[in-house]
């Protein structure tokens, strides 16, 4: 169904709020700031490394050592309200009016959700994470490497940092973005879901401005680490498949080639650029995951699966309520914190991004379909690419060790070099990963375009495209400047306020749903309703088997009860 017949009113609903509108203008101010802010950030890390360095280091270490609870507890928090939510009343709010459909299909739907929201990183840690537990498994484990205990392990952590607790975490935040424009009609911006907390006025004023700025330097910085993991891998595939120097000038040509392709298919909008670049991420992934799957160690890979995920799930909750006080903080630090800040600092790209594209769903569908589709994929895709990684090192055919040295990007290529047709599927690897960089800069830019011009559905695009180059330049600074090591500190650095926003975000969704008469009556007045349609039943029948009164014995009664019955207070159900 086209986007035309959804807008056409119906007689038998009412019509819909007055939403959000398709492109108003920039707010300056906010873009103002925003530019201003990051280019300082950028000036800084040029001109004033050492310092820069000493000072983000410094703050990373009070960061891991004060917060790290907190990471943890938020990641928990996002996730049980993710279920109960979806298995509630509430569940069956529409995104949008009561009879609206989807705007995307399924295939399409998930295709642009998971591009968006773990693309690149997948094709980066998909087998570098698993290799790296294998080889040294986390020591709260006591497991010893490059062993089938350890194999596991590394397994079931890859997806404890990959699957329910990221999307979860997105789900959240698209959820309530989606809720406030589609079924509120307010903007498609961060604020515009803090108008329960509040209020119009300051969701509209200078509270809502500096909300939606983090949201902006969450969405930078979290999105430059990403762009910047993309460099280096398709920088490293080119030296070991075509003899290329693996240097930073060749990384930041990559940078600059891939932000010239963003920029066309930013111009070629939604439903064209991001939505058919999708759907090419899928297939190929698909193909080059199906291909490793039937050359690689196949039965292994079977085996796999039903055992890493049922350890996953048995040790769920110590893995997600360990925050280091009793030891390994250092590890939780570099791994499981890590990955919790990049996922919030990537929480108002995704999230903005998936409640655009999910317009007609209702919250059941949503939360369903954002939890356990792509966590599902996920979990294929780690034991198949990471599953054949480790298979490889274990048998000997491959020293995943000595690719994993290296570089962590390495070991993608490391693993194809074992299987047949080695070069080609190496170039089919790299193409993937130049699709996802594009697809996730565009869908960044977009959103940032949208956060900092009061929610437009479809921004500027010399907004867009000047927030896509920006976010090009962070990356590249960034990688110059420290490599891998200064992406990682900027994203938990500035995920650190955000962890905030979320949490008061989620507040403010539920609040809200506890008034949408959508989601039908509360279990207290369904209860008291079942009780009413009892007693009535109940009392029907005791008096039809009740045998007839006579005379004036049954008039007597009759007055009696109807006296008593007028005398009593009303009942209120």
């Amino acid at each position: 169904m086209s986007t035309d017949a959804l807008d056409q009113p119906h007689q038998s609903t009412p019509p819909d709020p007055p939403g959000p509108s398709d492109s108003p203008p920039p707010d300056h101010i906010l873009v103002g700031i925003g530019v201003a802010v990051v280019l300082a950030v950028v000036g800084w890390a040029s001109f004033g490394q050492d310092s820069f360095s000493s000072a983000s280091d410094s703050a990373l270490a009070w960061v891991l050592g004060n917060f790290a609870w907190l990471f943890v507890i938020a990641a928990d928090v996002f996730l049980v309200l993710c279920v109960v939510i979806a298995l509630s009343r509430f569940g069956r709010i529409r995104l949008g009016r009561d009879d609206s459909e989807p705007e995307f299909n399924n295939l399409a739907w998930i295709a642009m959700m998971f591009s968006a929201g773990m693309g690149i990183g997948l094709m980066f840690y998909g087998v570098g994470e698993p290799l790296t537990h294998y080889l040294t498994p986390p020591p709260m484990t006591g497991a010893t490497g490059q062993t089938g205990d350890a194999a596991n392990i590394a397994l079931q952590y890859s997806f404890f940092h990959w699957t329910l607790v990221p999307w979860a975490i997105y789900g959240v935040a698209g959820l309530a973005l989606a809720y406030a424009g589609y079924r509120k009609g307010r903007g498609n911006r961060l604020s515009s879901a803090f108008v329960p907390l509040l209020g119009e006025r300051r969701a509209a004023g200078w509270q809502g401005r500096v909300i939606d700025l983090l949201a902006v330097f969450a969405t930078v910085f979290g999105t430059a680490t990403s762009l910047g993991l993309g460099a280096l891998q398709v920088s490293k595939g080119l030296h070991l498949t075509a003899g290329a120097d693996d240097t930073t000038r060749l990384q930041l040509v990559i940078i600059i080639s891939l932000g010239a392709a963003f920029v066309a298919s930013a111009f070629s909008g939604l439903h064209r650029g991001v939505k058919w670049l999708s759907t090419i991420n899928i297939v190929l992934a698909t193909g080059l995951m199906v291909f490793v799957f039937v050359l690689g160690p196949t039965v292994y890979i079977l085996d796999a699966i039903p055992e890493s995920v049922g350890g996953f799930v048995h040790w769920f909750i110590p893995m997600a309520t360990r925050a280091g006080s009793f030891g390994n903080s250092d590890w939780l630090g570099a791994w499981t914190v890590f990955y919790w800040a990049w996922w919030l600092s990537w929480a108002p790209f995704v999230g903005t991004f998936i409640a655009r594209i999910s317009h007609g769903r209702t919250i059941r569908e949503f939360l369903i379909g954002v939890l356990l589709v792509p966590s599902s994929a996920t979990v294929v895709w780690f034991c198949v690419m990471g599953g054949t990684g480790m298979r490889l090192d274990e048998t000997g055919q491959v020293d995943m060790g000595a690719k994993l040295g290296e570089g962590v990007e390495a070991s993608l290529f490391g693993m194809l070099d074992g299987l047949p047709l080695s070069t080609l599927t190496s170039w089919v690897a790299m193409l993937l990963v130049m699709t996802y960089f594009v697809t996730s800069a565009d869908s960044a830019s977009l959103v940032m375009g949208s956060l900092t011009s009061r929610g437009a559905l479809h921004p500027r695009t010399w907004l867009v495209v000047g927030w896509g180059v920006l976010m090009g330049t962070v990356a590249a600074v960034l990688l110059v400047e420290g490599g891998l090591d200064s992406l990682k500190t900027a994203t938990i650095l500035v995920a650190l306020p955000f962890v905030v926003v979320m949490l008061l975000l989620c507040y403010s969704l539920v609040k809200e749903l506890r008034d949408d008469p959508g989601a039908g009556p509360t279990r207290h007045h369904a209860l008291h309703g079942l009780r009413d349609a009892v007693k009535a039943m109940v009392g029907d029948a005791i008096t039809e088997h009740q045998p007839p009164e006579r005379g004036h014995h049954r008039l007597r009664r009759t007055a009696k009860t109807r006296t008593q019955n007028e005398n009593q207070p009303p009942t209120d159900h």
